[in-house]
């Protein structure tokens, strides 16, 4: 192997603005090409990560060869586990479609209550959560609008509220992809990373309900409702909370499963509750005029759908439709029914929780299945061991220079996305799926992933070659100049990522690294100040996370979720008008964050709640 030692240099054009220009200049193409010139998410990532390449080569003096494999080392962990798991996610999900089966679990959710507020708590706020933590990639929007406008709801309305709805969940959406990506570019633990997001979600996910309902009604009418909204709420963030920390008291991890579980569980709670408790006045939609239940076969929806230009989950968005559309039987279901309809993802759970007890022993040590490991470490030729650290970025305590690994981990059994793929065929066992259905299933899935998969490979290809030329290092030193403000602002860094790449995991990728370093920054000019009840370990924890649940209110506002959400609600033409009823709504709820991350960083006792 070719010896290409590379040292970092963090201010390559000795001038630290040009260089922090310089440095900032793939994301601003990024930006660029996703929102004024609208090309596809792939596209863009793609010309975002050549930029990337190019400036790694030619202004910060890396050998061509190391920025290209840095590329290919990003990209093959975007493609397993990353893509893997939300395949295999969605997957699952188009295998209860298929089978007509999701009509049902549309049917028992929706027959839990009459009254509208109660409908949309349910619909929007906790069937959506469990499906932003099952399938994801635009189902909690499309799904729970056509769903809410099938009930009455006016469009516009059914589309805000399904955006506001489809926030404090998204952080561990995908069975946890974020977090898990997150953990990859900052290398903190998911495990630790999920303590953290569980001590910020929960209180959010207390607000979201009451906040949503608020959009639909007066305060009178909202607050007539506060005994459910305190349980679906209140039970939704208990267990989200479990779920994200159980580890901590010598259980699985289970985080991956938090919005599945929590979201299952909170309709559940509810759905009990709703057995001895009634709104005294069934409260319902006003229906708006001319207003129609959305249809996918539509010219309007499916020329807006192949639209390339559009979004990158519009082939998603179309077979998501396809599933959540009405039903003329209005007769009761039947248990069996019910249990066949959701036993795809309690199969799911189950696999996943004990996909938990084998991350546990893979922490011990080597856990071999037969003669096969269940991980293997693969280095990252030219790669690895070959960069060394910017000397402002070396610990102060070392006795030799830091390199930086590169090791691609071939984990073949314990990524998240194998125990749900376990639940796909064994569903399809269970549920009697022809040859036929299993083929048009595999058909739609590969479909669907056509342009996330390659979107995914790119922006975590962008973010390997930043993080081994020390680009984000360059920023990271940029930002950390807004001083102890900076945790404020690293959740609306996350915020700006989700709006430029569609995903939390998109923006976990493409600025975690950089704000494991500028907490570093801010700490070591802090630590014996405002930041005195923090390590730097915990700092690091406390704003690399606050990009995840910070992001996560920009959901809410990017190009692919306005997409989805006018596509569900027949709302085509709209994306303008409904941009611009949540836009606020979206830096209000990223500011609460922000604000969160402040009191956490500085403020006792809220520091406590930094692991």
């Amino acid at each position: 192997m070719l010896l290409l030692a590379y040292i970092q240099n963090l201010d390559p054009l000795d001038y630290r603005l040009a260089s922090t220009a310089i440095a900032s200049l793939p994301v601003l193409i990024l930006f660029y090409l996703l929102v004024i010139r609208r090309w596809l998410a792939s596209w863009a990532g793609a010309a975002g990560a050549g930029a990337a390449i190019l400036i790694a080569w030619l202004v910060y003096g890396m050998p061509v060869e190391m920025a290209g494999m840095a590329f290919v080392h990003g990209a093959a962990f975007g493609l397993l586990p990353i893509c893997w798991t939300v395949f295999c996610a969605m997957l699952l999900y188009n295998i209860t479609v298929e089978t007509g089966q999701f009509r049902n679990v549309r049917r028992s959710v929706a027959s839990l209550s009459k009254d509208g507020r109660v409908q949309s708590v349910l619909i929007g706020f906790a069937f959506g959560a469990f499906l932003e933590g099952s399938a994801g990639s635009g189902a909690p929007v499309a799904v729970c609008g056509a769903m809410l406008v099938g009930l009455g709801c006016p469009p516009l309305t059914a589309a805000v509220i399904c955006l506001i709805a489809n926030t404090s969940p998204v952080a561990y959406g995908g069975i946890g992809t974020p977090i898990v990506v997150l953990d990859e570019v900052t290398g903190l633990g998911g495990g630790r990373i999920s303590v953290m997001a569980s001590h910020q979600l929960p209180i959010l996910s207390v607000i979201i309900p009451v906040y949503m309902v608020k959009m639909m009604c007066s305060w009178r009418d909202t607050l007539a409702i506060w005994p459910a909204l305190m349980v679906v709420g209140g039970s939704f963030a208990g267990f989200q909370y479990l779920f994200g920390t159980l580890h901590l008291w010598g259980g699985p991890e289970v985080w991956p499963v938090t919005d599945v579980g929590a979201g299952i569980l909170s309709l559940v709670s509810l759905a009990l509750f709703l057995r001895f408790w009634k709104p005294r006045k069934i409260w319902s939609f006003e229906t708006a005029p001319g207003h129609e239940i959305p249809d996918p076969t539509k010219s309007t929806v499916v020329a807006a759908l192949k639209d390339p230009h559009v979004s990158a989950e519009a082939d998603i968005a179309r077979s998501l439709l396809a599933g959540a559309g009405t039903d003329d039987d209005s007769r009761p279901l039947r248990v069996r029914e019910v249990v066949d309809a959701w036993m795809p993802f309690a199969l799911m759970a189950v696999f996943l929780v004990l996909n938990g007890f084998l991350r546990i022993e893979e922490k011990k040590g080597v856990v071999e299945v037969g003669p096969i490991k269940t991980v293997y470490a693969v280095e990252i030729p030219f790669l690895h061991n070959e960069v060394e650290r910017a000397e402002r970025l070396q610990k102060p305590d070392r006795t030799v220079p830091e390199l930086e690994k590169a090791e691609f981990k071939f984990i073949w059994l314990s990524a998240a996305g194998t125990p749900v793929f376990i639940a796909a065929v064994l569903s399809m066992g269970y549920l009697r799926m022809t040859r036929r259905q299993i083929a048009a299933v595999f058909r739609r899935t590969f479909v669907q992933m056509k342009v996330p998969i390659p979107t995914i490979m790119c922006m975590l290809g962008l973010s390997y070659v930043t993080r081994y030329a020390g680009m984000d290092a360059t920023l990271g030193i940029a930002f950390a100049e807004t001083g102890i403000l900076y945790p404020f602002f690293a959740a609306m860094l996350g915020w700006l990522g989700v709006f430029l790449t569609g995903t939390d995991a998109g923006s976990n990728a493409l600025f975690g690294s950089l704000q494991k370093i500028t907490a570093t920054e801010v700490w070591n000019a802090h630590h014996t100040g405002a930041m005195s009840n923090l390590t730097l370990d915990q700092a690091q924890v406390l704003i690399c996370t606050a990009n995840s649940t910070g992001g996560v209110m920009g959901k809410m506002i990017d190009a692919q979720s306005i997409c989805v959400a006018t596509a569900g609600t027949n709302q085509i033409g709209r994306e303008a008008d409904i941009f611009r009823k949540v836009v606020w709504h979206s830096v209000i709820l990223a500011s609460i964050v922000g604000l969160m991350t402040l009191l956490q960083a500085f403020v006792p006792p809220f520091t406590r709640m930094v692991p």
